[in-house]
């Protein structure tokens, strides 16, 4: 027996803890954000993964009318006329496939099961891809899309109240919220503070926001959301074999000889801004401007 053993007289926490269980979390990764962009859009099933924007031809929507008291006024006729070559939106597809070993599934998936954390991981890693697309895609991307009409530069670098002010006055047509990075609301934060209106803030989704809410430069948008008030909408493919959410299927590809399980897993989705008006950007945006606050006496 070791001089140690010999002047120990009760039993060690290294050797103690080799007959207790440990309490063990999830996978946690840094990688997983809060995805407001999907959870704030309105979504629209479409069918054979395509949506038709029809509008009405710029300039020729008003229809003639007359407003008077005489009852023999002659009325005038119109029609209201249609574009004839509308854009049609395709759902892209964000696809992966998912190899799991018979091997890990079958002996360490307590307490844990291995399967559904796989695709736990898979799944939020292919959501974080549909709201980058959603933002960025060259075809259907919000940043991308935004008319020129729409677009704006700020007055003087940093994002001001009256830079916001005028995104409102773009989009008045019931705005719903705006989209920015969170270095651009903290910008934002510093300029209404300097003014002495620092921004209220509303709670989302449990957590808060800046009223009026990593480069050097970036945007703000400002949107409208939903088919019912012409906003920009998102669109998803409903009724996929092995759906497991909107626009998301996962279905089962068999095991090959090595006893590798392939899982299939296919994210379909697309947005559409239905009027242009329905979304303005605020753009070259400086997010790192700083000022030294006095404080009143």
């Amino acid at each position: 027996m070791s001089d140690e053993n010999q002047s120990r007289r009760v039993l060690g926490d290294v050797a103690a803890r080799q007959l207790a269980n440990t309490t063990k979390t999830v996978v946690q990764t840094p990688l997983i954000t809060p995805r407001y962009l999907p959870r704030l859009l309105s979504w629209v099933p479409v069918e054979a993964g395509t949506y038709r924007v029809n509008r009405t031809k710029p300039g020729e929507t008003t229809v003639a009318a007359v407003c008077g008291q005489k009852t023999d006024q002659e009325l005038p006729s119109s029609y209201v006329d249609y574009v004839e070559k509308p854009r049609e939106y395709t759902l892209s597809s964000i696809k992966t496939v998912l190899g799991v070993h018979s091997r890990i599934t079958d002996l360490y998936s307590s307490p844990h099961d291995q399967l559904k954390e796989q695709l736990r991981l898979t799944v939020e890693s292919l959501k974080e891809r549909q709201e980058f697309e959603l933002l960025n895609n060259s075809d259907y991307g919000l940043l991308k899309n935004v008319d020129a009409s729409q677009r704006i530069p700020t007055r003087s670098g940093p994002p001001t109240p009256d830079d916001l002010d005028e995104l409102i006055a773009r989009v008045w047509k019931e705005p719903g919220f705006f989209l920015a990075h969170p270095r651009a609301i903290a910008a934002f934060g510093r300029e209404a503070t300097l003014r002495g209106v620092p921004p209220a803030t509303v709670t989302l989704f449990g957590s808060p926001f800046t009223g009026k809410a990593g480069s050097h430069k970036t945007s703000i948008l400002l949107l409208r959301t939903g088919e019912a008030k012409q906003g920009v909408v998102g669109l998803f493919q409903p009724g996929l074999q092995g759906e497991q959410g909107p626009g998301l299927s996962v279905r089962f590809m068999g095991i090959d000889r090595t006893t590798i399980a392939s899982y299939l897993v296919s994210l379909y989705c697309s947005a559409a801004i239905l009027v242009d008006d329905a979304i303005a950007s605020l753009e070259n945006v400086d997010v790192y401007t700083y000022h030294e606050y006095i404080r009143a006496k």
